[in-house]
């Protein structure tokens, strides 16, 4: 069976010992069209637009801290207890999710805790819509970087990715960044049809539920992550996966028992 390989070079281009990688140009594009859709947010909800660069810091700084944090407590806790200083290594990589959406949790507790003319569960209802594109963004991102493999398989549209070895795998990065984009366009929908009549809850509650249900199933097509998973039941993305889907049902639920609207 003739499979597609995947051979393309993660680099765009390099100047000197600078190299600009698909990865940060996707990851920086999520936070581009995420300040965008935001802006047009806040006209639409007539609210204050410099708000939205305070708010832009908060979650750029969340999400690089917590996501390196969660890969490196949750993924790979005994080296970097041994290597401390290796933490802040960014450039080497290793980044999680899951740390990353702990991380934006508290940041916009802080945010919200300096900023009262906002409640917790308004910027997060409308934040989500836009942290779903940017989950599309960064997996694509991984897929440049022939990185976060799927399981070897002989179905029809497997890839081989050429730069780490000639077995045809599961695309999961692809698999992962298509569901976030649906699950994107569906966010946008329910506040186009609300606007500032939201339910409280409403777009929250469901990203927690879809993201990390798709997040659940999909880790059965990825490869392990580090050997801490190893014998493991459920992979680490999993067990870390429950209490956000928990938490989104709950909360998407409740949207519909109490249509109530936070300001």
């Amino acid at each position: 069976m003739s499979y597609l390989v995947w051979d393309v070079s993660p680099e765009i281009f390099r100047l000197g010992s600078l190299s600009i990688r698909w990865y940060g140009l996707l990851f920086a594009l999520g936070f581009i069209i995420g300040y965008e859709i935001f802006q047009r947010i806040f006209k639409l909800e007539k609210r204050n637009p410099k708000d939205i660069d305070k708010l832009t810091v908060v979650m750029i700084l969340s999400t690089v801290i917590g996501a390196r944090l969660g890969h490196c407590f949750f993924y790979e806790p005994e080296y970097y207890l041994a290597h401390p200083i290796e933490i802040l290594y960014v450039w080497k990589g290793g980044l999680a999710s899951h740390g990353a959406a702990i991380a934006i949790l508290l940041g916009i507790w802080y945010f919200v805790a300096r900023y009262k003319d906002y409640s917790y569960l308004w910027i997060l209802d409308r934040l989500v819509v836009t942290v779903a594109l940017a989950g599309a963004l960064i997996r694509l991102g991984n897929f440049f970087n022939s990185e976060i493999l799927g399981v070897p398989t002989n179905v029809p549209w497997a890839i081989i990715f050429a730069r780490v070895d000639n077995v045809p795998r599961h695309a999961v990065q692809l698999y992962e960044s298509i569901s976030y984009l649906i699950i994107f366009v569906y966010l946008s929908l329910i506040y186009l049809k609300y606007k500032d009549k939201l339910p409280s809850g409403r777009t929250f509650g469901a990203f927690l539920t879809l993201v990390f249900t798709a997040r659940f199933i999909l880790e059965y097509f990825k490869e392990q992550q580090t050997t801490l998973e190893a014998g493991m039941l459920l992979h680490m993305g999993q067990l870390l996966s429950i209490p956000f889907i928990l938490i989104g049902l709950y909360l998407w639920l409740k949207s519909y028992r109490f249509k109530t609207f936070q300001k």
